[in-house]
């Protein structure tokens, strides 16, 4: 209203299909609900079949699995929304995880499917120009917090994916964020890609911050 804009702005909860043979399933390594005291959650991994590890010095949690997204069920239903002027909030969390039965009925799953994959996965299947993912800080960097940082301003998918292999990127924090946009620039003719800090969007679209990450050959 301060701004005098009238689009309307819908909020869509979302379903992310995954792949009940992802290996992720086997490993479980997302930390989630409430932390517990080791004994407490030794207990509970005995009596519930649940998998636990401590987080950070803060306590221990529960793990479950972080499978790829593989569909997002409401796409057809945001493109129309986007199509009609509707800005559209959607994959909130990285979506509902679900699995597709033999019958084609849908079955919630205990998982947690990663928010930047899941936008990368949307974006892709939209159609979309650009994958803008804000964060909090800059840019990407390679050697994050040593001496020798650095920060990158544009790389291609060729070099995030090394890079990525390398363990450069900090696993739940900027490597998927990374991961996301290659896969979305590499699978998306055209589009660009990049990361930057949220307060610096509108010079992120500029090309004045952030860091863009480019189909292989393009520099």
């Amino acid at each position: 209203m301060r701004r005098g804009l009238t689009c309307p702005v819908v909020a869509i909860v979302t379903q992310s299909v995954v792949d009940l043979n992802d290996p992720a399933f086997l490993h479980p390594t997302k930390p989630i609900g409430s932390f517990l005291t080791e004994a407490k959650a030794r207990s509970m991994a005995k009596s519930q079949g649940w998998t636990v590890k401590e987080d950070a010095g803060r306590g221990w949690r529960r793990t479950v699995a972080s499978p790829r997204p593989r569909k997002i069920i409401e796409t057809e239903v945001i493109r129309t929304l986007l199509e009609s002027g509707v800005v559209v909030v959607a994959s909130g969390g990285g979506g509902i995880p679900v699995a597709v039965q033999s019958d084609g009925k849908l079955i919630g799953v205990e998982a947690v499917v990663d928010k930047d994959l899941a936008s990368g996965l949307l974006a892709h299947d939209l159609g979309a120009d650009m994958l803008l993912i804000p964060t909090a800080v800059p840019r990407v960097a390679i050697r994050f917090g040593k001496p020798d940082q650095r920060w990158l301003d544009i790389i291609t998918v060729d070099e995030a994916r090394a890079y990525i292999q390398s363990g450069e990127f900090g696993a739940g924090s900027m490597e998927p964020k990374v991961a996301a946009v290659l896969d979305f620039v590499e699978s998306t003719p055209g589009a660009v890609g990049i990361i930057g800090a949220a307060e610096e969007i509108r010079a992120i679209i500029e090309g004045k911050s952030g860091t863009r990450i480019v189909p292989a050959g393009s520099r």
